[in-house]
């Protein structure tokens, strides 16, 4: 068994895959596409579904993917917390964390804490959580080169 895609429920699918494409440098798999029918209704157990969906690549990976959803019809939810149980979020390696943070917040993500070093003072290990611009958390990591 292994990890196919992640699937990410989005508001605005077409804003957020740009943000991982720009922010996040994941590239674009395959065209979007929309899912409808009653096969996609039967398989989703809702009536009447209508999909969007992007799938991207992270960068230098085939697999998994990540497949960003916009349902016609969606549901409220507050932005999830960290600690809340379920899936808690996607974590990206980097060269540099505070790059990542400026660009994460200058396309309407949010940082959550501060930078943290996890690592020793010869071989650091930077540690931050951000938001997306629809408040998925974010894991970012500077490991040491």
């Amino acid at each position: 068994m292994k990890l196919a895609h992640i699937n990410l429920v989005a508001r605005n699918a077409e804003a957020l895959a740009a943000f991982y494409m720009n922010v996040m440098k994941c590239d674009l798999l395959r065209a979007p596409t929309m899912l409808s029918g009653e096969k996609v209704s039967r398989g989703n157990g809702l009536s009447n579904s209508e999909i969007r969906t992007i799938w991207l690549k992270f960068s230098r990976m085939e697999r998994p993917f990540l497949e960003i959803h916009e349902h016609t019809v969606t549901l409220h939810r507050d932005q999830p917390r960290v600690n809340e149980p379920g899936f808690g979020h996607l974590s990206f390696q980097m060269e540099d964390i505070s790059d990542a943070l400026s660009k994460i917040i200058q396309a309407g993500g949010a940082q959550i804490g501060q930078i943290t070093d996890f690592g020793t003072p010869d071989r650091p290990y930077l540690i931050a959580y951000a938001r997306d611009p629809e408040g998925n958390v974010l894991e970012l990591e500077q490991t040491p080169s």
